[in-house]
C-alpha cells in the first residue's frame, strides 16, 4: 500500500509561514445586533475575565499529577459539560444495529472497498443512519478511518457491484487543492470539511466514512420549529415525557452519540482499526466532534472546524456569538441542554470554560482549526486562547501543546501546536486545509503500521 509522503509537522509550519499574515481576522466596528442581541467585533471592547483554573480541582486542592488528572479533575470537566451544556445520554437512548447493506471491492478504479451500512434505531424498522465507508482494497490490516460528519446528505457513492469509471468519478474529480472552501454565510446548509479528498486519504492509507447529522437527530432553525425532537431524541423519551429534562441531551449531544455508536459498528469490522478513529466536521458539527471526543474515549483523534461558542472559544470572551446568542428562542437552544441558558446573561458565572473541554481531550490528538477570512463569528483568537490555557494538561500527561503566551497574536498559515494544536486557514467559516488535516493524521495515527 503506497503512503503518501509526509513532512514533520514542524517543518510544515515553517515552509506555511513564508508568507503568513500576523493577527487574528479583522475587527468589524458596529456590526448589526442577531437576534436582537448586540454583537462585539472589535478585540479592544472585549473586557478583561480571568479563566478558572486549570489544574485546581473544584475543592480547591491542587492538581499536580497525572492520577489526580484522570481521576478527579477530568472527571469533574466532563459532568459539567454533559449536565450543563451539551446534555448527558438518558439511559432510555435507543439502541443502534449496524448492518452491511452492500459492498463493491472494486470502488474508486479498484483502489477501494466500499460499504454502504445502516444503523437502525430502536429496532430494525426503526429509523436509518447512512454511513459510507471506503477502505484501502490492497490494504492487508486494519486500517485508520476519518469519519466526516456533513450537514446534508452522505457524498454519493457508487452502486454497489463492479466499479466503472463513471462510478469512479466524484471522488477521482475531487481536486487536491490546499483548502475546500465554504461560501461566506454557508453555515446551515455547507458548513463543515466538505468536498473530502477521498481518494487522497486511501493512497495515503485512511479510510473515509461519512454520514448526515440529519439522520441522527433534525437541525432546523425557528421557534415554531424547536426543539427538534423528532428522531433519536424522540425515541429516547421516556413514558410520560414530551421533552428531554434539563440535564439531557440536546442535538449536538445526539450527534455525537451517533458518532460513538458508529465506533460501535467499527469494532465489529475487520477492515478497520477501531483504535485508531478520527473524526472531523465543522461549524456546529465542530462543536459535535469536540464533543464526541472528548465524551468517547475511543476516538483517537478529533479535527474541529471552526467550532466557535459553544465549542472550543472561550465562553467569557464577548466577541462575536456568545451563549445569549446561541440559545436565543429563534436560534439554537434545542442544541445544548436547557441548563446551558442560565450563563446566558452571565457566562463570567460559568464555573468552567472552554479551556477545560478542550483539555478533557489529553492526551488525544486534538486540532482546533480556526478560519481568518472574515470568521469574528466564530472567534478564532478565542479557540486559539483556549489551546494555549489547556496547554498545561496535556504537559501533565506527557504530551505537547501550544506553546504560546496570551499576548502572542495567532499567525494565519501557521501550524502551532503537536499534540493539541492550532491552525488559523487562510479561508472562510469551516474550510478545512487538506494539506494540514493529512499530515496531521499521518503524523498521530500512523497508517501502514
Amino acid at each position: 500500500m503506497k503512503n503518501s509522503p509526509s513532512l514533520p509537522l514542524a517543518m510544515l509550519s515553517a515552509l506555511l509561514c513564508i508568507n503568513s499574515t500576523h493577527g487574528q481576522v479583522a475587527d468589524v466596528p458596529n456590526a448589526k445586533p442577531v437576534a436582537g442581541i448586540p454583537v462585539n467585533n472589535v478585540e479592544a471592547n472585549v473586557g478583561s475575565y480571568t479563566l478558572p483554573e486549570l489544574l485546581k480541582l473544584a475543592n480547591g486542592q491542587p492538581v499536580k499529577d497525572a492520577a489526580t488528572w484522570i481521576n478527579q479533575r477530568r472527571p469533574e470537566i466532563l459532568k459539567f459539560y454533559e449536565t450543563q451544556v451539551y446534555g448527558r445520554i438518558p439511559a432510555t437512548a435507543p439502541k443502534v444495529t449496524w448492518t452491511v447493506a452492500s459492498v463493491d471491492r472494486a470502488a474508486l478504479g479498484g483502489t477501494a472497498i466500499l460499504k454502504l451500512l445502516v444503523g437502525h434505531m430502536g429496532g430494525p424498522d426503526g429509523p436509518a443512519i447512512n454511513v459510507t465507508l471506503y477502505t484501502p482494497a490492497h490494504a492487508t490490516k486494519p486500517v485508520p478511518v476519518l469519519v466526516g460528519i456533513q450537514f446534508g446528505a452522505r457524498p454519493a457513492a457508487p452502486a454497489a457491484g463492479p466499479s466503472t469509471a463513471a462510478n469512479a468519478a466524484p471522488a477521482a474529480a475531487t481536486p487536491a487543492a490546499t483548502s475546500v472552501k465554504v461560501a461566506p454565510g454557508a453555515r446551515g446548509a455547507g458548513g463543515g470539511p466538505v468536498g473530502p479528498p477521498i481518494a487522497r486519504l486511501i493512497e495515503a492509507g485512511f479510510g473515509y466514512a461519512s454520514l448526515s447529522k440529519g439522520d441522527i437527530e433534525t437541525d432546523i432553525e425557528g421557534p415554531t420549529l424547536n426543539p427538534n425532537i423528532n428522531i433519536a431524541r424522540k425515541l429516547g423519551l421516556a413514558p410520560g415525557q414530551t421533552a428531554p429534562a434539563a440535564d439531557e441531551w440536546g442535538a449536538i449531544a445526539a450527534w455525537a452519540w451517533g458518532l460513538s455508536r458508529l465506533e460501535d459498528y467499527f469494532e465489529t469490522d475487520h477492515d478497520v482499526d477501531a483504535k485508531r478513529v478520527a473524526i472531523t466536521g465543522g461549524s456546529r458539527l465542530g462543536k459535535t466532534v469536540l464533543w464526541a471526543g472528548v465524551n468517547d474515549p475511543r476516538i483517537a483523534l478529533v479535527i474541529a472546524c471552526s467550532s466557535g461558542e459553544g465549542g472550543a472559544a472561550l465562553a467569557r470572551r464577548n466577541y462575536g456569538e456568545t451563549i445569549a446568542h446561541l440559545v436565543a428562542p429563534t436560534r439554537y437552544p434545542y442544541q445544548f441542554a436547557a441548563n446551558y441558558q442560565k450563563y446566558a446573561a452571565h457566562p463570567e458565572e460559568m464555573p468552567m470554560d472552554t479551556h477545560l473541554l478542550v483539555a478533557a481531550m489529553a492526551p488525544r490528538p486534538l486540532l482546533l482549526h480556526a478560519a481568518a477570512n472574515g470568521d469574528n463569528w466564530s472567534d478564532p483568537k478565542g479557540e486559539y486562547l483556549a489551546a494555549i490555557a489547556a496547554t498545561p494538561a496535556y504537559k501533565l500527561l506527557g504530551k505537547q501543546g501550544v506553546e504560546r503566551t496570551a499576548q502572542q497574536e495567532p499567525v494565519t498559515s501557521e501550524f502551532v501546536g503537536d499534540d493539541l494544536a492550532f491552525y488559523l486557514n487562510n479561508g472562510g467559516h469551516a474550510a478545512l486545509n487538506w494539506d494540514i488535516a493529512l499530515q496531521y493524521l499521518t503524523k498521530h495515527l500512523q497508517p501502514g503500521k
